[in-house]
C-alpha cells in the first residue's frame, strides 16, 4: 500500500503494480473533500511513495458511448461513438483501439472506471459487463461513478452553487442527481419537470437534460447556472474513480444503477398458460 500525505490525515492507497514515485494531484483526497482544486500542489510527506494509476474509461449510458485511456490525470487516447440504437455495442472496439493508441495492454492497467447509471437499460449494463469481463481477466478492480460524479469533475469552480446533474429519462421526465458528500452517497431522484422543486440557493445545472431545467428555474426566477458540461468524458470518469478508490467518494458498487423500476413487466398469468391437467 501507499501513503499520500496531506494537510489532513493520511490515505493509504492499495497499489496492484510498483510505479515510479510521483507527485500526482489527482490522488490527494483533498482534491475531491473542497480543499485543493485541480492543478493546485498536493503536498507529500518525507518519503512518501506515490502511484501513477493506468484506468480505462468506459461509458454507454446515455447518448454518446465513449471509452478512453487516463494515466496519471492525463488522457492518453479516447474513442467515441454513437449509444442509441444499440450503438453501444462499438464499446469493445473502442476500448480495443483506445488501448492500443495508449500502447497498453489490459493487464497494465490498475483498475477500469464505467459509468453505472442513470442512464439506458442495455448500455449500463453492456459497459459493466465489458468492464467486469476485463477486469476479471486481469485481475484488476472495476470502479462505478455515476453521470453526475463524473460531470462533477469538470465543474470544479462552480463560485459555491450547488451542482444539479440532470440526465434526460423522456416523456417529459428527468433523473435529478444531487453532489455527494465524503459521508454521504449522493442522491438521485426520478421526476417529471412539471414537479421540479426550486433550490434554496443558488444551484449549476449539468447533463442532457440540463437545458430544460435551466429554462424552466430560471423562468421562477430562481438563482440558476447553465453549465456547458453535458455527458461524461473518459478522464473525468477516471478522476471520479480515483476519488471512490481514495475514500473521498462514499462506497457504491459497481453495479447498475436504476432509478425507474423496468417498464416490462412479468404476465399477470404467467408466460405460458397452465397445464390443463
Amino acid at each position: 500500500s501507499t501513503v499520500f500525505g496531506t494537510q489532513g490525515p493520511e490515505v493509504r492507497i492499495l497499489s496492484l503494480r510498483p510505479s515510479p514515485p510521483r507527485l500526482n494531484t489527482a490522488l490527494c483526497p483533498g482534491l475531491y473533500a473542497g480543499g485543493f482544486t485541480p492543478g493546485s500542489l498536493c503536498p507529500a510527506g518525507k518519503g512518501t511513495t506515490l502511484i501513477i494509476m493506468r484506468i480505462l474509461a468506459l461509458d454507454a449510458a446515455l447518448a454518446r458511448c465513449c471509452a478512453g485511456v487516463v494515466v496519471d490525470e492525463t488522457l492518453r487516447a479516447a474513442r467515441y461513438g454513437a449509444a442509441q440504437r444499440g450503438g453501444g455495442a462499438m464499446l469493445p472496439v473502442l476500448a480495443q483501439e483506445s488501448l492500443a493508441e495508449a500502447a497498453l495492454g489490459v493487464t497494465d492497467l490498475d483498475a477500469i472506471a464505467v459509468v453505472i447509471g442513470p442512464g439506458s437499460f442495455t448500455g449500463i449494463r453492456l459497459a459493466l459487463s465489458l468492464a467486469h469481463g476485463l477486469a476479471l481477466g486481469a485481475g484488476i478492480p472495476v470502479i462505478g461513478v455515476t453521470v453526475g460524479e463524473a460531470l462533477a469533475q469538470s465543474l470544479p469552480h462552480l463560485g459555491g452553487r450547488e451542482l444539479w446533474v440532470a440526465t434526460d429519462s423522456r416523456r417529459g421526465r428527468i433523473f435529478l442527481e444531487h453532489a455527494g458528500t465524503l459521508e454521504h452517497v449522493g442522491t438521485i431522484e426520478s421526476l417529471a419537470l412539471t414537479d421540479l422543486a426550486d433550490p434554496r440557493h443558488g444551484v449549476a445545472i449539468a447533463g442532457d437534460g440540463a437545458i430544460a431545467v435551466a429554462a424552466r428555474l430560471a423562468a421562477r426566477g430562481c438563482n440558476v447556472m447553465l453549465t456547458s458540461a453535458r455527458l461524461p468524458l473518459p478522464r473525468h470518469i477516471a478522476l471520479a474513480a480515483i476519488a471512490r478508490h481514495i475514500g473521498a467518494l462514499p462506497p457504491r458498487a459497481a453495479q447498475p444503477l436504476y432509478i425507474d423500476p423496468p417498464e416490462a413487466k412479468p404476465q399477470a398469468g404467467g408466460l405460458r398458460p397452465a397445464p390443463l391437467a
